[in-house]
Order: structure tokens, then sequence, then C-alpha cells
């Protein structure tokens, strides 16, 4: 297993390596951001395909390090159950889904070990220089993909446990936050933002409004999560209206009991389609105040042309949102537009992560730039005054 992860971390290592890049760091960073984008779409793929337990064991599958070499007890279990989860196909999405993550582990630690040897060789030169590779951020990187890692075992040993597969859901999102975070402050130290296009109160409250949108999502995300993988998607097959009411029967009490097997109440009953009913609805909604509060945000964003182009691709992710959420329901949940509803769902990640960073940098560029005036201003009047 751990040759196949480097194997397969080779080819985006030799693509950072061979770049022209100013900076093959910053590049590391970057693909690396890519490759988990890649990952949580995958793993929404391997998700609605019923393919979290092709494999139902970790980190191998049936104790082999790929398909091929499992191949007869993968047939034995399909035949033993030709409806199981247990299917060739499946086996391969659930091992394919497996090696990336593990590729991706593969380059944090060499983003961690980069990052270490540097800070300790560039110890002597100013600390300007050494925040190029500054380590606090990898090393939360490494332990968080780590954590990552741990969630995906439990994913499978406790067979697809609500909670467990919707925190390793929120894991992966804030894994891919926490690394674009950690490119745009690559992208700032090599070209630092220099256009000013707001005072300090107007991009405080662009600060404020993209964290407030930020925190939202968060939510959102974790309910997202809950309803995929409660199987709740198609509880309420209308908009907007569910089971012909605004407001229908719902069970808010099993649907948001956290610690139970899936389809089970805690007392390890069937579940209650109220209870379903109850997550999807939840679900819905939040996501209208989202749209409400991420949408205002983008259209403040966009008046200042630092953060416009940031700005127009989160309202557009937010339409594509809304529209592959609609068609979800009233086209009885295709997988291409499920899977692009999963995919929408990072993209607003990726966008809002970005804005919360230009809007910090732009907020201490105004401060920096009011100081400079103010200490000018003081340093006219005293040449102006009279000795």
């Amino acid at each position: 297993m751990a040759v196949t992860a480097l194997l397969v971390a080779l080819l985006p290592l030799t693509l950072v390596w061979t770049s022209s890049d100013v900076s093959k760091y910053r590049k590391l960073v970057w693909v690396t951001v890519f490759l988990t984008f890649d990952l949580i779409v995958f793993g929404a793929f391997t998700r609605l395909t019923d393919s979290g337990l092709g494999c139902p064991d970790w980190p191998g599958c049936y104790g082999a390090a790929n398909p091929f070499l499992a191949h007869e007890e993968i047939i034995a279990a399909e035949a033993l159950m030709p409806t199981g989860p247990v299917t060739v196909f499946k086996a391969w999405i659930e091992m394919i889904h497996r090696y990336l993550a593990m590729a991706i582990g593969v380059l944090i630690v060499a983003m961690l070990a980069q990052a270490w040897y540097q800070w300790r060789r560039s110890a002597a030169t100013p600390a300007a220089r050494r925040a190029d590779y500054a380590p606090l951020i990898p090393t939360l990187l490494f332990f968080a993909v780590c954590l990552q890692g741990a969630f995906g075992a439990w994913t499978v040993t406790l067979k697809l446990q609500p909670v467990i597969v919707s925190t390793h859901l929120l894991l992966g999102m804030g894994l891919l936050a926490l690394l674009v975070w950690y490119g745009c402050r690559q992208d700032q130290l090599i070209t630092p933002a220099r256009t000013l296009t707001a005072s300090p109160p107007a991009m405080r409250r662009i600060r404020w409004l993209a964290g407030l949108s930020a925190a939202l999502l968060l939510v959102q995300l974790a309910l997202g999560g809950w309803t995929s993988t409660n199987y709740a998607t198609l509880a309420c097959t209308e908009f907007p209206l569910c089971g012909g009411e605004l407001v229908p029967v719902m069970d808010f009490e099993h649907g948001f009991t956290l610690w139970r097997a899936l389809g089970k109440t805690a007392a390890g009953h069937y579940l209650p389609f109220s209870a379903l009913t109850a997550i999807h609805w939840v679900h819905r909604n939040f996501g209208l105040l989202l749209a409400m509060v991420a949408g205002y945000t983008a259209w403040r964003a966009w008046q200042h042309a630092a953060l416009q182009r940031t700005a127009r691709w989160l309202a557009l992710t937010l339409l594509l949102q809304l529209a592959t959420g609609i068609a979800t329901i009233y086209l009885n949940f295709p997988l291409a537009i499920a899977v692009l509803h999963n995919a929408g769902a990072a993209l607003l990640v990726l966008w809002l992560t970005m804005l919360n960073y230009q809007a910090k940098c732009q907020f201490a560029l105004a401060l920096a730039t009011n100081a400079t005036a103010a200490a000018h201003a003081q340093h006219g009047r005293k040449d102006n005054t009279p000795s």
C-alpha cells in the first residue's frame, strides 16, 4: 500500500520538480489543493455509488494491496450477496479513493519536510525570509491528514455510521480550506497585494461578512453530509414544498440523534421516514439562508477590484449549487448531478477561503496605508512648525 501511494504521488511530485514556477514550494501547495479537491469529488462518487464498503477492511482489500490480488474473495462475497456492497467495480472505486488519499498524505509529508528543513536552514536569515517556510500550517496539515485517515478507516470498520462519515467529509473540507489558505499565503509572500481598493472600515465589513459566510457554510456542510450519509436526499421530492406542505411532519429527535447505526434509531429500531424528512428539510432551508448571506457577501466584495474575481466565482458557484440541488430533487437523484452538487460545495469552500484571505490582506494594506499617510502628515506638520 505504501509503495502504491508513493507511485501515485510520484506524478505530481515530478510535475512540481520540473515546473518553471518561481517557487516550486508554492507549486507543491497548489498541486496538493487541486488533488484534494479531486479527492473530495471522488469521495462523493464513492459514497453515492455505495462503494464505501467495496473493500470491507482497511487499509487493504481483504488483506491485499489491490483488488487484483483479492479477486477471489471479492467474487465470493458478491456471489453470497449479489445486491450487497461488495463487487469488483465497487472495490476498485474504494481502493482508488484510498490510493489518492494516501498520495495526498505523501505530498503533505513532503511539504512538511521541506518547510522544516528550510526553516532550520534559514535560522540566520531575517524573519521575512524565513516566513516563506514557517512550518506551523504544514504541521497542522500533517496532523489533519492523519486524523482524516483515521476517520477514513473508521468509516469502513464502523460500517458507514453516519456521524463518522459526516465527520470524514467535514475534515476533508477543512483540509481543503487549510491548504487553500496556505496557498494564498504563499502567493502573498511572493507577489504581495499592493493595490488598495477600500478604506479599513469598508474592508472590515467585508471581512465580517466573509467570516459569517464561512461559518454558515461549515454548518451547511455538516447538514449536507448528514443528509447524504443518511440517504435523505429524496425524502422531499418537490420544491419548495415537501410532501405538499411548506412545513411537513418531521421527527427531529430521531433525525438528529448523532450516535446511531445507519438507518436505525439509537434504540436500534428502523429510522422513521419523518426523521429523514426532518434532515432533508433543515438542509434545504439552511441552504437558502447560506445562499442569501453568501450572495450578499459576493455582491459587496464585487465592488472592490482586488476581490472582484473571487466574488464573481463565488456568485457563480452559489447559482450552480442552487441549480444542482433543485435538479437532484426533480430528476430523482441522478449520479452526475449529485456528484456535481458535492463538487460545488468544495468550490464554495475554496472561494470563501480565498475571499477571507484576500479581505484580510486588503484590510492590513488599508491599515498600513492609513498609518503611512498619518506619519507623513505628522512629519509635514513638524516641518512647517516655526523654530
